[in-house]
């Protein structure tokens, strides 16, 4: 009865590998300084305006236009990625052709490349007379300094989040779950919809929420592309940065509370989709 009793109450499982305790209070410690405690400090700033005041200058209309310039952006991108991304990396998973690992590494270049940089490459293509830009604008097309500039951007920084998430999984389904379902006579487009998407979506979510993680909260390479032009496409981050120049701190930590409450919220629906997908199909448990 003794022995059940400590089992029953075991903290953790015993393991092979030691130091479990300095590892778990070295992570504890990490995500105390440098995650909880700069949380606490915004969230205790924002309560110390009153309701009244806060959200008075949250409701501002340029912050509300802001706001949904940035989370729109980035829900937008993060679509697109999601799509993109996927067929990306079932090319580079599924597919042998000249020049596939520089492809391949080209993928993980926004994440080498100085935002700012980026932002700077994107203006001189897409400007009215950019590489790009030039061919578009006599159509009466522009994309620098406009919202559709903006997602491009975005689009550019956080497609290797959907792509190095999803080649894992991809890497893992076996080819004859592919012929299996040829042979019980699915076509082409029931294979990929019925037998194959329904196993990548928690691989799929992960990507599209750490894309829209990161674009929600750019700044680098969109403040060259995006015109900044209040109510039309000036995101929050910069707003933020144009506020405290201003040394109006009370309304950048308005804003600050407003995006960190907005992708808490959103990031938690999609981690409870992603479980919930998880759970209910094979691949990316």
């Amino acid at each position: 009865m003794h022995s059940i009793t400590r089992k029953r109450w075991r903290f953790r499982q015993p393991s092979v590998i030691p130091g479990f305790g300095l590892a778990l209070g070295v992570t504890l410690a990490w995500l105390i300084f440098i995650v909880l405690i700069p949380l606490s400090g915004l969230l205790w700033k924002s309560s110390s305006l009153g309701w009244e005041k806060f959200w008075a200058l949250a409701l501002d209309l340029r912050t509300l236009y802001a706001l949904r310039m940035s989370f729109g952006g980035a829900f937008i991108a993060a679509l697109v990625n999601a799509v993109l991304g996927l067929i990306l990396a079932w090319v580079l998973v599924r597919y042998r052709f000249p020049g596939k690992r520089i492809i391949d590494a080209m993928v993980d270049l926004p994440f080498a490349l100085p935002t700012a940089v980026a932002g700077i490459a994107l203006t001189t293509l897409y400007a009215p007379t950019g590489w790009i830009g030039q061919f578009l604008t006599p159509l009466g097309i522009k994309i620098a300094f406009t919202p559709v500039g903006i997602v491009i951007a975005l689009i550019f920084v956080g497609l290797p989040f959907v792509v190095r998430t999803a080649q894992p999984v991809m890497e893992e389904i076996d080819r004859e779950v592919e012929e299996a379902a040829a042979t019980l006579g699915a076509t082409r487009f029931q294979t990929i919809t019925r037998v194959l998407l329904p196993g990548l979506a928690p691989a799929a979510l992960t990507g599209f929420a750490l894309a829209f993680a990161r674009a929600a909260g750019e700044y680098g390479s969109v403040i060259f592309i995006a015109g900044n032009k209040p109510y039309v496409s000036e995101i929050a981050p910069l707003l933020i940065v144009i506020r405290l120049e201003e040394y109006n701190y009370a309304a950048a930590t308005a804003i600050a509370t407003v995006m960190l409450f907005i992708s808490f919220t959103m990031l938690l629906i999609i981690n409870l989709i992603q479980a919930w997908s998880r759970g209910r199909y094979g691949y990316g448990t």
